[in-house]
């Protein structure tokens, strides 16, 4: 039987940091997406494979539970696996680690959907034969997140070109980009974030103004907390709505 485990390593590069020399938050993510992707793309159902089909992936969900946040030139494997396949989306996990011990845990739902259309189509159709393996790295059923009852912060933003992916809509990690910049300056020099949970409800494309909104929510553990809820300029279409939980950054 096919090994359902997928392994990728990376090394953290001078780009990938943040001000404290540490693995920007938002990189981070990126490597565990590029690590889902490469395994799809081995089991020919990579984004370029979807396209011939007229469809492709679309990130649903993501919660991400961070342990550490690796220095520059550390090395960090992240094993990745398929966990759950539903009708309409498929579930998949995370763990990345080096010899310093756990970095991050995650857990995703995805949807394949028709580019013309917009809309999912049965999973069954292309992972008829995708291993899986039932074991979740952060139990996570995927609840709706709460709304914003009030705006304790607001900020705005454009989509520039450089924030497209290859479907030609704003990236999934630079939604959660937008979300923490709008977190207090006081913050953000101070903790990194602990846990990051993402609800993701619409697109944003190209010459599109983010307009990204913050909520304080009572300390978790005391340990600062925050809804968010990015919408589009204009008719205040509501795209995406996060909650974010921040721990105090180690002082090495």
């Amino acid at each position: 039987m096919t090994d359902p485990v997928h392994v990728k390593k990376f090394q953290v590069q001078a780009v990938d940091l943040d001000q404290s020399g540490r693995i920007q938050p938002v990189v981070f993510l990126d490597y565990l997406l590029d690590s889902a992707s490469e395994q799809a793309g081995a089991f020919g159902l990579g984004v370029t494979d979807l396209f011939k089909l007229n469809r492709t992936w679309v990130l649903s969900r993501f919660h991400v539970e961070f342990g550490r946040f690796p220095a520059w030139g550390e090395q960090i494997e992240i094993r990745t696996w398929p966990s759950a396949k539903l009708p309409l989306y498929a579930v998949r996990d995370f763990e990345a680690s080096n010899g310093r011990g756990p970095a991050a845990r995650a857990t995703s739902s995805w949807l394949i959907i028709d580019k013309e259309t917009r809309r999912p189509v049965k999973t069954a159709e292309h992972m008829a034969g995708f291993p899986l393996l039932d074991r979740r790295a952060v139990a996570d059923d995927f609840p709706s997140l709460p709304g914003l009852s009030r705006e304790d912060g607001r900020r705005e933003f454009p989509v520039f070109f450089s924030d497209l992916d290859i479907n030609r809509h704003f990236t999934a990690t630079a939604y959660i980009h937008r979300a923490l910049e709008t977190v207090p300056r006081e913050i953000l020099f101070s903790r990194r974030p602990a846990s990051i949970e993402v609800n993701y409800r619409a697109e944003a494309f190209y010459g599109d103004t983010i307009v990204s909104r913050l909520e304080k929510l009572p300390e978790n553990a005391g340990r600062p907390a925050f809804l968010h809820r990015l919408s589009r300029g204009g008719d205040d279409r509501e795209l995406t709505l996060l909650r974010t939980v921040w721990a105090e950054a180690p002082k090495a």
